[in-house]
Parts: C-alpha cells; structure tokens; sequence
C-alpha cells in the first residue's frame, strides 16, 4: 500500500470524524433551553471545522486519484488548519479557566474531537505527511482577513439579537473599551503567530520527504524512516507457479 493510500484514506478517517462531531454537538446542544440553530453557526470552531471536513476530504480524494495539490489548494488547507488550531487553543484556554471564573464548562467528546484531535491531525498532516506545496506570505493576510471579518459581523449581529459566542466578543462582560481591544488583539495576535509559522513551515519540506531523503547511517533509519520507506515500496509480485511436469 503506497503512502498516497495511506495519507488518503487518513484524511477521509478524519474528516469523516470531524462530520460526525458535528453533528453530535449539534443534538447535544439541542438538549438546552437556550439552545438556538442559528446560534451553532455562528462559533468559529464550527464553521472552520465544517470548512476543515470539505478541504480534508477533496484533500482525501485528490490523494486516492494519484492528483498533486496545487499552491492554492495548499494555501486554502494551510489557513483552515490555522483556523482549527487557534479555536482549539482558544477553547482550551477557557476550559482551564472556568473554574476559576467560577462557571461550568461541560466538555463533551464531540468537543474534544473538534478542540483537540482533529487541530492536532490537521497540524500532523501539515507538518509531516508530504503533498503540500509551498505557499506566499501573502496568505498570511487572507488568515487574519477571516477572523476580523466573523469578529465585526459576530459583534454586529450581537447588539441585533443580544448573544455572542464568546465572552470576551459582548462588551458588557468583556469591559469595553479597553478589555474588549485586548482581547480582540490577543486572538488577532495568536492567528498571526500560527499562521506564520504554517507558512514558513510550507517553505520546507515536510518532515516526511526529509527523512525519506535522509542518507542512512550506521545505525540505521529511524522508525520513521522505516516506515515511510515501506509504505513507499512498490508491492511484489507475485511469482508465477510452475506448471506441474507430466
């Protein structure tokens, strides 16, 4: 089995995870008073996640078909692994924080499949599995574009229907001005930074294809590397069985 397989069927593993969590958040949800649909919506996790499962598993398919991954592609993949990252670190940092806050913060599982596992697969694939190309700095802007955007139209429908998806958007629990602008600077500051670094990682090699290139020493490959030049052994042929003599 070629590595394309492997990573393929992977990223439909994944994406057909990340659509199952979806949905289970959303009954979950259904089981509170205050639950609203329209509301589901409108969380930054939930939208990057669903946008996540349709990259992941065109990305899936184009693998299985043997199709190379265009820079545009990379770059639109890169800015939604960057998307699940910060909304997992984000929501961790709530987590954490809750008690101290002095509220409850319930953690279903299909919570953890999309704050967790699946940032930490998105953030694997990028760094490890070969097929990204490398993508312009200018994608950077296009990151920092799409929380800017959801942040001023979350804030703005806010004030029309009074409910934000996070404290630190609604300017009466936030303290605004002042907390309100930290807060948003903090986050726009945390897109940046993890951006940045998926981009300049796009500039190198996945950890992959280095090992793959990586001479063999003495003692050997790594586990790594074993594996890698496995996966990327063409199969055997079977050997012909003689015809019996008469």
């Amino acid at each position: 089995m070629a590595w394309r397989t492997v990573l393929g069927l992977a990223r439909l593993t994944a994406a057909l995870a990340g659509l199952v969590a979806l949905v289970a958040r959303f009954f979950y949800g259904l089981g509170f008073r205050t639950f609203n649909p329209i509301d589901y919506f409108a969380y930054l996790t939930v939208q990057s996640n669903i946008a996540a499962v349709v990259v992941g598993a065109i990305a899936g398919v184009h693998l299985l078909r043997g199709r190379a991954e265009s820079a545009r592609f990379s770059a639109v993949r890169g800015s939604l692994t960057c998307f699940v990252i910060v909304a997992g670190i984000v929501f961790g940092l709530l987590a954490a924080q809750a008690p101290g806050q002095g509220y409850r913060l319930d953690v279903p599982w299909s919570d953890q499949v999309l704050h967790f596992f699946l940032p930490t697969y998105a953030l694997l694939d990028w760094l490890v599995f070969p097929g990204r190309q490398r993508i312009g700095w200018r994608t950077l802007l296009w990151i920092l574009a799409y929380p800017v955007v959801w942040g001023l139209l979350t804030v703005f429908r806010g004030r029309l229907v009074g409910w934000y998806p996070y404290f630190f958007l609604d300017p009466a629990q936030s303290g605004y001005p002042v907390s309100f602008l930290l807060y948003s600077a903090g986050a726009l500051a945390l897109f940046a930074v993890v951006g940045t670094g998926l981009i300049g990682a796009a500039h190198t090699s996945p950890l992959a294809e280095q090992e793959l290139r990586r001479p063999a020493l003495d003692h050997g490959p790594t586990l790594l590397g074993r594996i890698l030049l496995l996966l990327s052994r063409p199969p055997r042929k079977a050997r012909a069985t003689p015809a019996p003599r008469r």
